[in-house]
């Protein structure tokens, strides 16, 4: 285990030349990538969201494309459309893809689209394959879809319904730097423009591997019981939760949990893991109720809260 420390180490190396700090939104990427799952940023703008997922495609030579959501995108404009080709007098009808066909899909600012075009994300996110028409299309693996949202702008936006949040596995906050890394940010990019060259670092066969690799990694019977019963608190702690996590949730923390464990070169899971992932895996399968809320608790409050409980 410990080599494959070594790659994802070169890897943030290679990426600190392009994205200072964000270690840890970094590491919660690489792990959803692992589990070949989809996973949800958000924060402020220009936090270098757009940037980070960029510039990992390229690290990991996969095919990356962007979609910018706004509400009149149509569901043709992600999934593609049927042309008519003329070809020696013949009229046929061509399939023309869309940018969902790459390997990573950047969904810039999600909950702009409307609910129609959200659903046809849904498809590809759950199924890796896209129905236009009466003809269903296979993605080319590995794909992930990583969305994007602004946590401020909240007009003129549709939020994810509950059932769409929870095919995240996933949801990631995106923090402003410190003092120190925003003047390396401003060294960076507001002197002399460089020609910044990156190595790649893995590719589709590699990243396979890992995914296979990272089912695994063993668990410990005693942390694999802990993960189901911090999945159970969310739905049992009714004074401040109105509705828990489903056993999605379970197996995305354990999963979760063993990627993490890759990254790290250690060849077992352990509790720190669980409580590090156990906030991006909850904040959007839980919705607390109104007496939390009146408290002023945020939803990693109530995740602490369980952890603390869940000893």
């Amino acid at each position: 285990m410990k080599n494959y420390k070594q790659v994802f180490d070169e890897l943030q190396k290679e990426l600190g030349k392009v994205i200072i700090g964000q270690q840890d939104v970094v590491e919660q990427i690489l792990v959803s990538i692992l589990c070949d799952a989809n996973a949800l940023l958000e924060g402020y703008p220009g936090l270098a969201k757009t940037l980070t997922v960029r510039t990992l495609a390229e690290l990991m030579d996969l095919k990356f494309s962007r979609i910018q959501n706004t509400p009149d995108l149509m569901p043709s404009d992600i999934t593609g459309t049927y042309i008519i080709e003329e070809s020696g007098g013949k009229r046929q009808f061509k399939f023309q893809p869309g940018p969902i066909f790459a390997n990573i899909v950047l969904a810039d600012e999600i909950n702009r689209a409307t609910p129609k075009t959200q659903s046809a994300l849904l498809e590809a996110m759950q199924e890796k394959q896209v129905t236009v028409g009466t003809n269903t299309y296979k993605l080319d693996a590995p794909f992930f879809v990583l969305a994007t949202q602004n946590p401020i702008e909240q007009e003129g936006t549709y939020p994810l319904p509950e059932a769409q949040a929870d095919r995240f596995l996933l949801k990631i906050k995106v923090a402003y730097p410190t003092f120190d890394q925003e003047i390396e940010i401003v060294d960076l990019y507001a002197a002399e423009a460089k020609d910044r060259r990156l190595k790649v670092m893995l590719n589709k066969n590699h990243l396979l591997t890992l995914q296979g690799l990272t089912r695994q990694v063993p668990i410990a019977n005693d942390i694999k019981q802990r993960a189901v019963k911090i999945i159970h608190a969310t739905r049992s702690n009714k004074e401040i939760i109105q509705y828990g996590a489903s056993p999605r949730a379970s197996i995305g923390l354990i999963l979760a949990s063993k990627a993490r464990a890759l990254i790290q070169g250690r060849n077992h899971v352990s509790n720190d893991d669980l409580n590090f992932l156990a906030y991006p895996i909850l904040r959007h399968r839980i919705v607390l109720n109104f007496e939390a809320e009146r408290k002023g608790m945020s939803v990693d409050d109530a995740i602490k809260a369980i952890l603390d409980k869940v000893k």
